[in-house]
């Protein structure tokens, strides 16, 4: 709808037999509104994949990808890149990345030609400081954004920054250094005319919505959740009809895309990692927080345990060359990721400070510790009306599992069902309108999980942070027809588009497609 059919609406209006104010009000508004729908919606074809997880961050590939690929195998091309974890954004024949290069001190986006691998341009950043993060973090981690003119990417050493696609810097919004304990890894959107960015760290947290043209601030909504290490807040915002659907710190809200009005919001135990998806007339969450299941909370041992298995000079205590290794929480399944839990401390636990820890003492700390534990709410994955208004009370909610629930990688949703995989390579598929749990199984894929799982031609790609990628018939009966190795570490999500599956190593990048 153009201006003009506003125009006409107005005029409409003004007739003799519609001079009624109701009348003209409604038909106005529902003009605008069309035209403002119309206006926000995104441009790009399902041909692309334009920002993370492709169309919408819905994780569904196009075309009929291999199967088996790897170094050498059904490999297109391959080309060496520079550290970053962001994921490929592929528009036309123009693949967009960053990276970072901690010997000039600068990050840098990068465009290659989609059929070779070839660089067209790199546009190199100087940046005062690197954002600091997790051990896995790179300063690159965020990926960016393209509707086919305008580039975005965002990066908390820096700020927002758009170039055109031949790679003429358009405009910039520079940012105070992000600091976090994880890192702020989240990713910019183009819709229709505006830039959206969610940011949270310890020095400022907001929603914002910028003129894709010229970078001026349309909208900002600050944040009043405080920031604290448990946060991640690193989804992406998705889209649905007039609305923005954001994954927050400890909750889930629903945005007006044109005036940044909230619509509703929801309260939930989450750490805001993972990006939502849209199934049907609901948006689909995984809420994850370290203490949200039996799985994460490894048991303590009893005092008689502890020194009948450590206790080697028989003084019936336990001195700091003999407490063994407790987790307060643990990720039993990303165990060689660094940091993957809390342990519980020697000197935490030997209240009086004389280097033995007694009984009594053992006691008092195991309840301090379960008294934390319950400070915390189950998680899980939650299924939000999207025509919710205000705010959304728990029965309007569907918690469809609390089991097995991703950290970081993003659900996916074929329309019928819904699949996530957490670390160790578990993949758990739930009917979308019952909730029950269609399977549970293993991909193949073992340890940390950063990518996301992506959906192609009735298979499911699952990549490990490894570099093994998982290829599984979906079905009743899941079955995997292929575990691939790159021969590095993959923990950026992947994309396929036309039947090409891209894949980005902590070394270089590939394209694999059958020749």
């Amino acid at each position: 709808m153009t201006q003009d059919n506003v125009n006409h609406a107005v005029a409409t209006c003004e007739r003799e037999d519609l001079r009624k104010p109701e009348f003209g009000l409604v038909v106005l508004r529902a003009a605008v509104g069309l035209w403002l729908s119309t206006l926000l919606m995104p441009t790009n074809t399902l041909a692309d994949w334009p920002q993370f997880r492709g169309v919408n961050s819905s994780g569904i590939g196009t075309g009929v990808p291999p199967l088996r690929f790897g170094p050498g195998k059904n490999e297109l091309w391959k080309v060496g890149m520079a550290p970053g974890h962001s994921s490929p954004c592929i528009v036309d024949e123009r693949i967009f990345l960053t990276t970072c290069d901690a010997a000039t001190q600068s990050v840098a986006v990068r465009c290659l030609e989609r059929s070779s691998g070839k660089t067209l341009w790199q546009n190199d950043i100087r940046v005062d400081e690197f954002e600091a993060g997790h051990p896995s973090f790179n300063p690159a981690s965020s990926t960016p954004a393209c509707d086919g003119r305008h580039v975005v990417a965002y990066f908390g050493s820096y700020g927002l920054i758009c170039f055109d696609i031949t790679g003429e810097k358009l405009w910039d919004v520079k940012m105070p250094l992000a600091k976090s304990f994880g890192g702020n890894a989240t990713s910019p959107v183009i819709v229709g005319d505006r830039v959206v960015l969610y940011r949270g760290n310890y020095v400022d947290h907001f929603l914002l919505a910028l003129d894709k043209q010229t970078g001026k601030e349309l909208w900002k909504i600050p944040q009043d959740e405080p920031i604290n290490g448990e946060m991640a807040c690193t989804a992406v915002p998705v889209v649905a009809g007039d609305k923005l659907i954001v994954h927050t710190a400890r909750s889930i809200q629903a945005i007006d895309l044109a005036s940044g009005e909230q619509i509703w919001f929801t309260k939930c135990a989450t750490t805001a990692t993972s990006t939502p998806v849209i199934a049907g007339d609901e948006v689909i969450v995984a809420a994850w927080n370290k203490m949200g299941e039996p799985a994460l909370r490894p048991t303590f041992p009893t005092f008689e345990k502890l020194i009948a298995e450590n206790d080697k000079n028989s003084d019936q205590r336990i001195g700091p060359e003999e407490f063994p290794e407790l987790w307060i929480f643990h990720r039993p399944d990303g165990a060689e990721a660094p940091m993957n839990g809390g342990k519980i401390r020697f000197k935490g636990a030997d209240r009086n400070r004389d280097g033995k820890i007694t009984a009594r003492e053992w006691s008092q700390q195991v309840a301090d510790i379960e008294k934390f534990r319950a400070g915390h709410e189950t998680h899980g994955i939650l299924a939000i009306p999207i025509g919710s208004q205000g705010q959304v009370d728990v029965d309007s909610i569907r918690t469809l599992e609390t089991q097995g629930i991703p950290e970081v990688p993003s659900p996916l949703s074929d329309g019928e069902r819904i699949y996530f995989v957490k670390n160790g390579g578990v993949l758990t598929c739930l009917d979308l309108k019952t909730g029950n749990i269609v399977y549970r199984t293993r991909t193949g894929g073992r340890g940390t999980h950063y990518a996301s799982p992506l959906i192609a031609n009735g298979n499911i790609y699952s990549t490990a942070g490894d570099g093994t990628i998982s290829v599984l018939k979906l079905g009743d009966n899941p079955e995997v027809v292929a575990t691939n190795d790159m021969q590095d570490n993959v923990y950026a999500t992947p994309a396929i588009v036309d039947g090409v599956i891209y894949v980005r190593t902590h070394s270089a990048m590939y394209a694999f497609g059958k020749e």
